[in-house]
């Protein structure tokens, strides 16, 4: 799959939770962890399972940082 987004980060899935509506995706990124708050549905449609390899990729409009 080819995607425009340039900050992308290889990963393997460490636990999914899923909500009504919602799902929290637990990604290992060496050296750190990534929560996503995803659609449950895309979850499924996904087959997101642990152990499995997969790019978060960060499309924001805006990245802030305080001191």
């Amino acid at each position: 799959m080819e995607i425009s987004a340039r900050n992308q980060l290889p990963g393997k899935v460490v636990s999914t939770r899923l909500g009504t509506i919602m799902a929290e995706v637990v990604v290992e990124v060496d050296p750190a962890t990534i929560v996503a708050a995803i659609t449950r549905s895309s979850v499924e449609n996904l087959n997101l399972q642990p152990g499995d390899t997969v790019r978060v990729i960060v499309k924001a409009t805006e990245v802030m940082i305080a001191k």
